[in-house]
């Protein structure tokens, strides 16, 4: 399937769409996973850090600012791991982008989430993920993308 949507340009399939850039921050078989506060959103749901992708900024650009704002890193963005589009019920759509993390500069500090969690790659099923993560969380567990 090509991709026919560009990230700063709102087509007409694309209205309502979100663009999300995300982290896959990596530490040997394990992976950074973090946790929404009870008075958010989808709250106690696990995701991985990142957000959503400004005017003017490519993935990789606006990836390394919500990690600079969300966890007070400085990361090296690697390639890209995923790429999928999500329709919730209750109308939105998120389109995500995961970016493989291997090296940040800095201490993880954590300035949003209720919990951060490392978390073995072959156990993130066994966390309420994100409606729209769940098809990555069982790519991942089951060694297919890393």
């Amino acid at each position: 399937m090509e991709e026919n949507v560009l990230q700063n340009e709102i087509l007409p399939e694309a209205r309502g769409v979100r663009f999300v850039s995300a982290a896959l921050i990596l530490r040997g078989g394990e992976v950074l996973i973090c946790q929404r506060r009870p008075d958010q959103p989808m709250a106690l749901k696990w995701e991985f850090p990142g957000g959503k992708i400004e005017p003017g900024e490519s993935a990789e650009e606006a990836l390394f600012r919500e990690l600079n704002e969300e966890l007070g890193i400085a990361a090296s963005i690697g390639s890209e791991v995923a790429h999928t589009r999500h329709t919730y019920r209750k109308g939105g759509a998120v389109d995500l982008r995961f970016f493989a993390v291997h090296h940040f500069e800095g201490e993880l500090e954590n300035r949003i989430f209720h919990e951060l969690r490392w978390c073995a790659l072959d156990q993130l099923p066994s966390y309420d993920f994100l409606a729209a993560d769940r098809g990555l969380v069982r790519d991942l567990a089951a060694g297919k993308l890393l």
